[in-house]
């Protein structure tokens, strides 16, 4: 099956992504990199990135910063 949209391919491969708030994001390997983003680790399957999230970010709510 072919998807029309790259995030959404199970048989796609990612970058795991994070950002200077410390958010991370999967992005898939044929898409450009978005601005303010860096690579935390070089493209694989999807699913071995849902467990590198699983293990590393227990806490789904973004650091607060406080101004």
């Amino acid at each position: 099956m072919e998807f029309s949209n790259p995030f959404d391919d199970p048989e796609g491969q990612f970058y795991i992504l994070q950002n200077a708030q410390q958010c991370y994001s999967l992005w898939p390997q044929q898409c450009a990199l978005p601005p303010g983003w860096h690579i935390i680790a070089d493209p694989q399957p999807q699913s071995v990135c849902h467990a590198w999230l699983a293990a590393q970010w227990q806490n789904l709510t973004p650091a607060y910063h406080a101004r």
